[in-house]
């Protein structure tokens, strides 16, 4: 796909597609691997994240500003629920949706210019936000440097979530019948490959990280053992969603580099089944 930054991939089980965005382009990008084909919808401003909703034609999509809702059938209609105070100088980068329906969206200083060329920018100030249906609005942590990986263990009770130029990935107490997250400590913490971007949680409760400057994709055990190390033939894979019918498959974004395959789209057959993907419940 020759992406400039791919991002925010969820797999879409009604569809059977895969969707994705590329944060400098402004695009969002869906790939149907039963025909092979790919289409691809253009946006004022970047998109970092596609989420399902509980309506399986309505798609949520975090981009810079704020948080709406979105449908390819109607597109360049979108709902606002969300608008982010702090834009343009902040903006939004990962965002994933709860157990119980709720949208958590992390920022990071913006570094995406209005042509989508990259701005040299301090990553500091970032937060990461908790979006209710209700349209309340938590903030959870502060103090981030780029706001990446959210997941939630198989039987919901963990949360994980990362902090890229830190290098450090975290390990939360989560509480399905509140959303609240506590007892935070370290899962991985200074890992040689990389930093941590975006990730994808298993059935068997272990996390698979894209290392964005590490050239690979790494599974981590809920006591914080690296339990592979999945080479990629690019510099920077991104994030990854587990897609097919039996969610056996990896899709990993990536971003362009000097490789010959970086900005593409990638799939990695695995011998275990991803967790199902939250979704928005519209209210």
């Amino acid at each position: 796909m020759g992406d400039i930054c791919g991002e925010g991939a969820v797999w879409h089980p009604e569809r059977g597609v895969l969707y994705w965005t590329d944060i400098n382009r402004f695009l969002v990008h869906r790939f149907d691997p039963a025909t092979g084909a790919t289409e691809s919808w253009l946006f004022r401003e970047p998109v970092t994240s596609v989420n399902l909703t509980t309506d399986t034609d309505t798609l949520l999509l975090t981009l810079a500003s704020g948080a709406g809702l979105w449908s390819p059938r109607t597109h360049p209609e979108l709902k606002a629920i969300f608008t982010l105070a702090a834009a343009p100088a902040m903006r939004l980068n990962e965002a994933r949706v709860d157990p119980r329906g709720s949208l958590w969206a992390g920022t990071m200083r913006n570094n995406v210019g209005a042509q989508g060329e990259n701005l040299d920018v301090q990553f500091t100030g970032a937060v990461l936000y908790r979006v209710d249906p209700d349209g309340s609005v938590t903030e959870w942590k502060h103090d981030i440097g780029i706001s990446n990986t959210m997941a939630w263990s198989p039987d919901a009770t963990t949360f994980y979530f990362g902090d890229t130029p830190a290098n450090v990935l975290w390990a939360f107490d989560y509480d399905e019948s509140t959303g609240t997250i506590s007892r935070e400590r370290n899962l991985l913490a200074g890992f040689s490959k990389g930093s941590p971007d975006g990730s994808a949680m298993d059935a068997e409760g272990f996390l698979w990280n894209a290392r964005y400057d590490g050239g690979c994709v790494v599974r981590i055990a809920p006591d914080g053992r690296v339990d592979r190390v999945v080479e990629m033939p690019v510099a920077s894979p991104t994030t990854c969603a587990f897609g097919g019918p039996d969610r056996k498959t990896l899709y990993i974004t990536s971003a362009r580099s000097d490789e010959q395959f970086s900005g593409s789209l990638f799939a990695l057959q695995v011998e275990v089944s991803g967790v199902p993907d939250g979704r928005f419940r519209l209210v």
